[in-house]
C-alpha cells in the first residue's frame, strides 16, 4: 500500500509539503506517468517558483489568496477562499513550457495539479463565479462537485481536475468504478485523490482529528491493488488502475478531495461501475438530495 498512499508530510520537496508525480518531484512512483500534484502551506508574501517544464499546470487555492505570474506572460490574481468548504475558488491554468511564480497574498494553502503535455492551451483564469457547482446523488450518496478543470469549462490538453465535498456520514465515488482501459465506454486515466477534512460546524472545541475512509481494489490477479485507508487532512492516494470507491466521510466530519486525472488517450471521463454494486443507485433514486449541500449556501 505504501507506494499508493502518502500521509501528510511523507512526500515533501523544498517548500512543498507534498510533491508527487510532478516534474522534478521528490517521489517517483514506478509506472506513474500522467498526473502530478504539489501542495504548499504559505505565509503572506511567500513566493513559490516552478521552473519551465513540459507539463500543464492548474493552480488551485485551497485557502488564502495568491497571485500567479507566468514568467514572461500573464498575471492572474486569485481571490481564493477561507477554506475548501467555503465554495469554489478562482483557479489559474498555465500552458506547458512556462515558468511560474506563485505569491501568497493572504497566508494559506495552494495546490498545483499537473500533467505532462506538449501544446496545452493558452494560460487563463477561471473565476469562482464561473465554476459549475453541482449537487449529485441522493440520500447518503449526495455530494457536491466543483468542475473547474473539466472539459466544457477549461481548455487543456490532458488533465481533468475537479473537487468533491462529501458531508459527514455520506459516501462519494460510489458505486466503485474504474477507468483503466480504453474502450467505447471507458477511458484510461490515472487519478489522484488529495484530501482535506474538518469537524462539522457545531462540534465541540477540541473535537478529535477529522477522518474519512477510502477504498480501491484490483480488477484481476495480474494487477494487484488493495487499499483500505483512513485519511486525514493533507493525505494523498494514487489510483493507478482498478476499482475505487467509496470515499466515505465519517459521521461528524466533512470530507473534501481534489481529483487530478489524465491518461494516454483523449481528455474524456468515461467509467465502468463494478457490476457487483452497480444496482445500488436505482434503489436510491426516490430519495431526496442531502439538504446540507451546497455547504457554502448554509
Amino acid at each position: 500500500m505504501g507506494e499508493w498512499v502518502y500521509p501528510r508530510g511523507s512526500a515533501p520537496e523544498g517548500p512543498w509539503e507534498l510533491s508527487v508525480g510532478a516534474a522534478g518531484s521528490a517521489v517517483e512512483v514506478d509506472g506513474w506517468a500522467h498526473t502530478g500534484i504539489k501542495v504548499a502551506t504559505t505565509t503572506a508574501g511567500q513566493v513559490l517558483t516552478l521552473p519551465e517544464a513540459d507539463e500543464e499546470r492548474l493552480v488551485v487555492p485551497l485557502s488564502g489568496s495568491f497571485t500567479v505570474q507566468v514568467v514572461g506572460g500573464e498575471r492572474f490574481d486569485l481571490r481564493g477562499r477561507r477554506d475548501v468548504f467555503s465554495g469554489p475558488s478562482d483557479v489559474a491554468y498555465v500552458t506547458p513550457g512556462k515558468a511560474v511564480e506563485i505569491t501568497s497574498v493572504v497566508a494559506g494553502t495552494v495546490a498545483v495539479a499537473t500533467a505532462p503535455a506538449a501544446t496545452g492551451a493558452p494560460s487563463r483564469v477561471v473565476r469562482a463565479e464561473d465554476v459549475p457547482v453541482s449537487v449529485r446523488g441522493t440520500g447518503m450518496c449526495t455530494r457536491e462537485v466543483h468542475n473547474f478543470g473539466m472539459p466544457g469549462v477549461l481548455d487543456a490538453e490532458k488533465f481533468l481536475v475537479c473537487e468533491v465535498i462529501t458531508p459527514g456520514g455520506n459516501w462519494s465515488s460510489y458505486p466503485p468504478h474504474k477507468h483503466d482501459e480504453i474502450t467505447d465506454t471507458e477511458n484510461s486515466l490515472e487519478e489522484i485523490y488529495y484530501f482535506q477534512t474538518r469537524a462539522q460546524p457545531g462540534a465541540p472545541e477540541g473535537a478529535g482529528a477529522p477522518i474519512g475512509y477510502a477504498r480501491a481494489y484490483s480488477t484481476d490477479d495480474q494487477r494487484p491493488l488493495d487499499i483500505t485507508a483512513e485519511v486525514r487532512a493533507g493525505d494523498v492516494i494514487l489510483i493507478p488502475h482498478g476499482w475505487h470507491g467509496p470515499a466515505a466521510a465519517a459521521p461528524g466530519y466533512d470530507m473534501y478531495y481534489l481529483n487530478v486525472m489524465a491518461g494516454p488517450g483523449a481528455r474524456e471521463w468515461l467509467v465502468t461501475n463494478d457490476p457487483a454494486h452497480a444496482w445500488i443507485p436505482s434503489t436510491m433514486a426516490d430519495l431526496p438530495a442531502d439538504p446540507r449541500l451546497p455547504l457554502a449556501a448554509q
